[in-house]
């Protein structure tokens, strides 16, 4: 009884991590990229939110929230991959695209939330002086992370464990039994080009962006397409001597669990997209992002990325507009969001659509890290057999 995930960001290390909590059985990562985390799983913001979601999402998005906090009390999280609770607010001059969806290039995440009060109480110290901030959430309910590092410490875990990593490696096609059960599948060392047979009795497609093809490589004669296409979007790191203020160095032990971070959403009329900016922990950096393209290409391979220096530019002079001119660039970067078309993740078992043994866990959007405890852990308990409707709901093709 072996599993094997194709895709080790964060949505398949997390589903091998609930996995390996219980299962005895064989698990098998298999990763394209010879760098791992090389898209969103490494260069999303890792912002959090418990209930910015519609009814379709709520479940999973309570599911997912609760379970980053808990990963973070028995672990140490805030000082390992930086998870803080983090205030949620909009700079009240730029009111985003009224009504506008998610998944549209340009639009805020902010638009989903029912904003609450307004206040300069919680005003960021990096923040260049300017009009008032419209709080939306006070850091009960939404939360930070480093993605990168919360990914490394899941992958560490996971092979504590047992679970076993290949990569670079992609697949190339399945084998089932004469009577049509999932038996195993064949890999290709894309280093070495050594060709590996893994016993296999139940498939994860977790790919994120690249899952489609995956799932056409492997079922070239299937009828039935994975909608889901890419949003790529372009961030800055970066560092200011603003942040964090000296009072809430995180290396204090007298701050421990303090309230400490801050998420700004906002709009660039100049530019025509709505800038999204997170105070980070535990390195102190700040993580600017918003721009968006349904249209700037997906790479063969998340590693083969490549940065448009034009969008760079559009995020440097918004950071210079939000945090003036002493700042530091830590990081460029790009990474593309898997983007289902009914806009919400694709999380079924495609038993139902003559492909047994196969479970496709993707389609995330802009919301990926946020989901990918809750979205791991309900694909742990499909792949054990167990209904997990009362989790989430149906969120399927």
């Amino acid at each position: 009884m072996a599993t094997v995930i194709i895709g080790a960001g964060i949505i398949g290390t997390s589903t091998a991590y609930y996995l390996s909590q219980t299962s005895k059985n064989a698990i098998h990562l298999v990763e394209a990229s010879p760098q791992l985390f090389a898209s969103a799983s490494g260069f999303a913001a890792g912002f959090l939110a418990r209930d910015w979601f519609s009814p379709s999402l709520s479940k999973l998005g309570e599911l997912s929230f609760d379970l980053h906090r808990l990963l973070a009390e028995e672990n140490n999280g805030h000082d390992r991959w930086g998870y803080s609770r983090s205030t949620g607010t909009s700079l009240a001059e730029t009111v985003g695209k009224n009504g506008a969806d998610w998944l549209m290039e340009g639009v805020s995440r902010s638009t989903a939330a029912a904003r609450t009060t307004n206040s300069n109480g919680n005003r960021p110290a990096w923040l260049t002086p300017g009009s008032e901030l419209d709080v939306m959430s006070d850091g009960s309910t939404t939360a930070q992370c480093d993605p990168l590092l919360l990914c490394r410490f899941l992958m560490e875990s996971c092979q504590s464990r047992g679970v076993q990593l290949h990569q670079p490696a992609k697949a190339i096609s399945i084998i089932r039994s004469p009577s049509g059960a999932l038996s195993s599948i064949s890999i290709l060392d894309t280093s070495t080009l050594e060709q590996t047979t893994l016993p296999c009795t139940r498939l994860v497609l977790a790919a994120g962006a690249w899952t489609p093809e995956v799932h056409r490589t492997l079922f070239p004669k299937s009828k039935m397409g994975l909608p889901i296409t890419s949003l790529a979007g372009h961030s800055l790191i970066l560092r200011s001597p603003h942040w964090p203020p000296p009072a809430l160095d995180s290396t204090d032990p007298a701050n421990a669990g303090r309230q400490d971070c801050h998420a700004v959403f906002t709009t660039d009329a100049e530019a025509d997209y709505s800038p999204e900016i997170f105070s980070r922990m535990p390195d102190g950096c700040i993580y600017l992002a918003g721009l968006n393209s349904s249209t700037y290409p997906l790479p063969k391979i998340a590693n083969e990325r490549v940065i448009d220096p034009e969008s760079i530019a559009v995020l440097k002079k918004t950071a210079r507009k939000l945090l003036g001119e002493n700042f530091e660039v830590v990081r460029e970067g790009v990474c593309w969001r898997p983007v289902a078309r009914k806009g919400v993740p694709i999380i079924a078992d495609l038993g139902d659509k003559g492909e047994e043994g196969v479970i496709v866990c993707a389609g995330h959007g802009p919301w990926g890290i946020s989901n990918s405890l809750g979205s791991g852990y309900c694909v742990a308990k499909m792949v054990e057999g167990k209904d997990v409707e009362r989790y989430v709901g149906r969120l399927g093709l």
